[in-house]
């Protein structure tokens, strides 16, 4: 009984300490055009010599719109090192890919081609 006695006082104690410094923080709500770094997805599928690519972009759009704090950009596509063609969507297809083994970059650049500094690499191999 005393042991129950102890800890009861010892947790209304505890509680009482921890409420007193509990803050409430408010989080503000970010919007997918606000000042946070953007970022890149990508997801690639081979079917025979194309590419199909899906990408989620957040922070950067590819519209143009009236509201002047969105940043607006496109992707360059680069393969195997050249600069093949820029495109203002989230899925595209790369067609016509010769056999072999390919590097492909996308940048995320802003409309007057200034890198954003935001870009992904992957390796596609397309079947002899």
């Amino acid at each position: 009984m005393k042991k129950y006695i102890e800890l009861t006082i010892l947790s209304i104690f505890l509680t009482g300490i921890l409420s007193g410094f509990q803050q409430v923080t408010v989080t503000p709500m970010v919007s997918e055009y606000s000042e946070k770094a953007p970022s890149l997805y990508v997801q690639s599928r081979t079917k025979g010599n194309n590419v199909f690519v899906e990408c989620i972009l957040s922070g950067i759009s590819f519209r143009q719109s009236e509201e002047n704090d969105r940043k607006v950009g496109k992707l360059v596509i680069w393969l195997d090192g050249k600069r093949t063609k820029e495109v203002n969507t989230a899925a595209f297809i790369i067609k016509g890919l010769p056999p072999g083994e390919h590097n492909v970059k996308l940048e995320v650049v802003d409309l007057k081609n200034v890198p954003y500094g935001v870009s992904k690499e992957f390796l596609v191999n397309i079947p002899k």
